[in-house]
């Protein structure tokens, strides 16, 4: 079994990581990192210290009321896309971990379609 990084955890929950497929697991927030682990598969699993993220996106709809998915940008490994059975409750326990600068909303629709017409 992976030995968590994390003393204290602040939130853990049933979980999905995209990379291509779909993987199920759990999610635990607590002081050192994040973490995602596959309950039947001990070696599929991430840790991303807090230390190690630029910023957190977060696709909003219906002016907040749900929010489908978020993305985890590191400085060395890229985005991570995971999804949780109550994504709000999730972002609410990064926030105590990654400035509030650093999450961030997706652009929308339009807001793609402008870029585009700009460019």
């Amino acid at each position: 079994m992976v030995k968590s990084s994390n003393t204290k955890v602040t939130l853990t929950l049933s979980a999905t990581w995209f990379r291509g497929i779909a993987t199920y697991g759990k999610v635990m927030v607590g002081d050192q990192a994040f973490e995602f682990y596959n309950e039947r598969n001990l070696n599929d699993y991430v840790q991303i210290p807090w230390a190690e993220i630029t910023c957190v996106v977060a696709d909003v709809h219906f002016h907040g009321r749900y929010i489908p998915r978020f993305e985890i940008r590191t400085r060395k490994n890229g985005t991570f896309i995971f999804s949780t059975r109550d994504n709000k409750k999730t972002l609410r326990a990064i926030r105590n971990y990654v400035p509030s600068n650093n999450l961030r909303q997706a652009l929308g629709l339009w807001q793609k379609l402008k870029r585009r017409l700009k460019s």
